[in-house]
């Protein structure tokens, strides 16, 4: 390309970029915030801070019909369209380079009914905001390990966490949604209205659409829940996963038991001559009355002589926010994970050669159980498509130097490949690394959803709207 065509071009998405902010800012109630604000590089800022992208606008809404107008702007203007709600996604994927960010972050109602036993939350809401309202009531359901994690892209993407045994993922959990989309209409999608839009948000919803809200079941627990977490000496790890995994294959539907290769932090909460040790991290929580737990966590703690057991009763507010210091916003993260049916000699070996070379002491290996109430889902009744597989390993690089980007990701590429002839062949969405294989990707994470995923997308976006947002699920 030579100067003057680079100039033209340079000068012609100028104006396309001055237009499209015009026709947002004349519709929109919302900031809008393009390359000059003075807020934009904090707006364009996600909680992963390996993502640098510089969208050209972005659309923060306040409202629903903020994000109609939105829709209806980027529909004459056609950007490349992200959409945002907790910015927590490991990809970054909710800020997209030179396009337009339709921005949910600060859309944070919510509201309980103890009597109905649901939630309803805007886009914007974290687990941790939502927890606090639900906790009010001794109700739950079932969030991320990491509070600061928004409701939004975890539960479209599936949502695996401590209680999903017990009561599912996240998006099992869904009752309804509030979705704006592609031709600017709202609609609710549900059971019983919409339902092919509903059976594709639930774990296939990131490209349908901008999704508002979220109607949740909820479920008695709280405000205190039982746990287990139990430190183990590195030098056992490969005799303390091998019993771990008999005590997870017998596990009830009320724990759902997590193994990881870990470095212990310097938490005052824990022993100070153990900081920066390598350890074996066993945990679990309880999904039912404490006082019914003690049986049931025992089996946890006692897969070895333990170098500091932390078990007991706590807050399950929390529980689910203590993991927030170890993966704090503006760090940098690369993660990537596999289903697996079995936990064999053969992964734990290599799970523990990986871990060897593992490059700073952030970055951990998690094994977390499935089953239960996951499993018991019809395969066809969410566009979810790993219902069958019994344990997820999730490879979390984690660092802050950007000197180390390379060794950090090369490490965690390196260790999933490791890993790769004892997988399903199924990623989840949620820890897919930054957007490297797409289409190996969307097949790995959809599985025998992917066909009926994309009829559903093409009947409600035929002009491809939100297709950028699909390919970077």
């Amino acid at each position: 390309m030579t100067t003057t065509q680079a100039r033209a071009r340079s000068s012609a998405g100028t104006e396309r970029e001055a237009r499209l902010l015009a026709a947002l800012r004349d519709r929109m109630r919302g900031e809008v915030i393009d390359r000059d604000h003075p807020n934009y590089h904090a707006a364009r800022q996600v909680w992963n801070g390996l993502i640098d992208h510089h969208p050209a606008v972005i659309a923060r809404c306040q409202c629903t019909a903020d994000v109609v107008a939105a829709v209806g702007v980027a529909n004459e203007h056609r950007p490349t369209v992200s959409i945002r709600g907790g910015g927590h996604q490991v990809a970054g994927s909710s800020v997209v380079e030179d396009g337009l960010v339709i921005d949910l972050s600060h859309m944070k109602g919510v509201r309980v009914d103890p009597v109905a036993g649901s939630a309803w939350a805007q886009s914007g809401v974290t687990w941790g905001e939502l927890d606090r309202e639900t906790q009010l009531f001794g109700l739950v359901t079932p969030g991320g390990e990491v509070s600061t994690t928004g409701i939004a892209g975890f539960t479209l993407g599936g949502g695996m966490g401590l209680t999903m045994r017990a009561y599912g993922l996240a998006c099992d959990n869904l009752r309804s949604i509030q979705i704006v989309t592609a031709d600017g209409v709202v609609r609710t999608a549900s059971r019983s209205e919409n339902p092919e839009l509903f059976w594709a948000a639930r774990g296939g919803g990131r490209g349908l659409g901008v999704v508002t809200g979220f109607e949740f079941d909820l479920h008695p627990l709280g405000p205190d829940v039982a746990v287990a977490q139990v430190l183990y000496p590195y030098k056992d790890a490969a005799a303390v996963a091998r019993a771990w995994r008999e005590v997870a294959a017998a596990a009830p539907d009320q724990l759902a038991p997590e193994l990881a290769l870990w470095s212990i932090p310097a938490d005052p909460g824990l022993p100070a001559e153990l900081h920066g040790e390598k350890v074996v991290l066993v945990a679990g929580l309880y999904a039912g009355p404490p006082d019914d737990a003690r049986t049931v966590l025992s089996s946890l703690r006692e897969l070895g002589t333990p170098l500091a057991d932390l078990s007991g009763t706590a807050p399950y507010l929390a529980v689910q926010s203590e993991l927030d210091a170890m993966f704090p916003a503006g760090g940098r993260y690369y993660m990537k994970s596999h289903f697996l049916d079995v936990l064999s000699d053969e992964v734990i070996d290599a799970l523990l050669v990986a871990d060897a070379d593992r490059p700073t002491p952030e970055t951990l290996t998690v094994v977390r159980t499935l089953g239960g109430a996951v499993a018991r889902a019809g395969a066809d009744e969410s566009a979810y498509a790993h219902r069958s597989a019994s344990y997820n390993v999730s490879i979390d690089a984690g660092w802050t130097d950007p000197a180390l980007d390379e060794q950090a990701i090369g490490w965690a590429r390196a260790t999933w490949d490791a890993l790769r002839p004892h997988a399903t062949g199924g990623v989840y969405v949620n820890f897919s690394g930054l957007d490297d294989g797409v289409d190996d990707t969307r097949d790995a994470v959809y599985g025998t959803s992917r066909q009926r995923l994309e009829q559903v997308r093409r009947a409600y976006d035929p002009d491809g709207l939100f297709e950028a947002a699909a390919q970077r699920s």
